[in-house]
């Protein structure tokens, strides 16, 4: 046999089993795509093409047409830009797009109205914002090959809630024109995924970028949704720019107790420390609660859970957790001296000099500066932006 010949019987080859590949590839396609149009959770046969749900009617002896229902657009009011991070660029994407600079906000119609005796929560544009922030998160639409159910879609999603240490969230374009949390019994014409860019030790990076991507796009053929992926590059720059911010405003403010005399019992400490407000929690730390379901400042004692004494206390403040209107440093600063005067105590700094009022009123004054520089980047102390970010 020649050279020629066992050239051609190579080519042959090569072509036989590309025509085999190209048939199994369409063969994959055609399944794939008959498995969708049969699967046993299909939408709704009772929902328009819009998604809306049609009206229930008896039958009646005159066959009539139903008379379609006008889609209601989403309204868009423009907030002011923030100096710092965003959600990265995507079409369709909501509640804001643009970069680093630019954030759009959902504006709701009306406040919704509470029934008697229940306490009405935030409106559905409120709550979604919430969850997904274009100022601290990265936004990823997803485009939706019809109106889908909340039921249908919440299993696939909370299989990714988290890269690294940051939290995944999800929203939804119901077909009221709203965009709200997904919940069952929702339905849905678009998504929108938002993973936070940075948290109180590191930024998003490439490697959960990349795993984000990757685990996205699954979820995404599970619902059938195509996901719409911002270029690393713009995001990653806008996860450090966060992250620079978080850090440089990461405050923890701390007053001391030194005891006068002997070392207080911890038994007797606990039953003072109840009477001042605070409550205890089972790993031992000591919260003031600001009366409003959230902690204004903390105590430690110092010591192991099993101590039997202590001759010092630590009043912790965390500043940007904590909203400029509950005062919690000077909240802070009476608590430690009102215990001072039952303890037989003295309050002093971390190298056990005594804090003078004047030192004290110093460091407030402080206090208000960095307040005002966290409302000026569009992230308040105490708000649902910095619980995210400081958490």
């Amino acid at each position: 046999m020649t050279d020629f010949q066992m050239s051609l019987i190579a080519a042959g080859g090569v072509f036989v089993v590309g025509v085999i590949t190209y048939n199994k590839w369409q063969e994959h396609k055609a399944r794939k795509s008959v498995e969708r149009a049969f699967a046993s959770d299909h939408d709704d046969v009772l929902m328009r093409a819009d998604g809306t749900p049609l009206e229930r009617s008896e039958p009646v002896l005159d066959i009539g047409g139903m008379p379609g229902a006008e889609s209601i657009d989403p309204t868009f009011g423009a907030q002011a830009a923030a100096p710092v991070g965003g959600g990265a660029p995507g079409a369709g994407a909501a509640p804001g797009t643009g970069g680093a600079h630019g954030v759009e906000a959902l504006a709701p119609a009306g406040p919704l109205a509470a029934a008697p005796g229940v306490t009405a929560g935030p409106p559905p544009a409120e709550a979604a914002e919430n969850l997904v922030d274009p100022l601290i998160d990265c936004l990823i639409p997803l485009a939706l090959e019809g109106a889908a159910r909340g039921d249908k879609i919440l299993p696939s999603l909370s299989k990714l809630r988290r890269v690294g240490n940051k939290p995944i969230h999800y929203i939804g374009l119901a077909v009221s024109g709203d965009w709200e949390p997904i919940v069952h019994g929702g339905v849905y014409t678009k998504l929108q995924a938002g993973v936070q860019m940075a948290t109180r030790t590191t930024a998003l990076n490439e490697l959960e970028y990349s795993e984000l991507v990757t685990r996205l796009r699954a979820v995404a053929d599970e619902i059938g949704a195509e996901p719409e992926v911002p270029d690393m590059i713009e995001v990653m720059s806008e996860a450090r720019t966060l992250h620079k911010f978080v850090a440089g405003h990461d405050a923890q403010l701390g007053v001391n107790l030194k005891s006068n005399g002997a070392p207080w019992a911890i038994s007797t400490l606990i039953g003072a420390l109840e009477n001042a407000g605070f409550d205890v929690g089972p790993s031992g730390r000591f919260a003031m609660p600001d009366g409003h379901g959230g902690v204004l400042f903390t105590l430690s004692t110092n010591v192991t859970l099993g101590a039997d004494t202590t001759d010092r206390l630590t009043l912790l403040l965390d500043v940007p957790v904590v909203a400029p209107e509950r005062d919690g440093f000077a909240a802070m600063v009476r608590c430690a001296k009102e215990l001072a005067l039952r303890l037989d105590a003295t309050v002093v700094d971390d190298f056990e000099q005594p804090l003078l009022d004047s030192t004290l009123e110093e460091i407030d004054g402080q206090v208000k500066e960095f307040y005002t520089e966290m409302e000026a980047a569009d992230i308040p102390a105490g708000s649902t932006r910095a619980l995210r970010l400081f958490s």
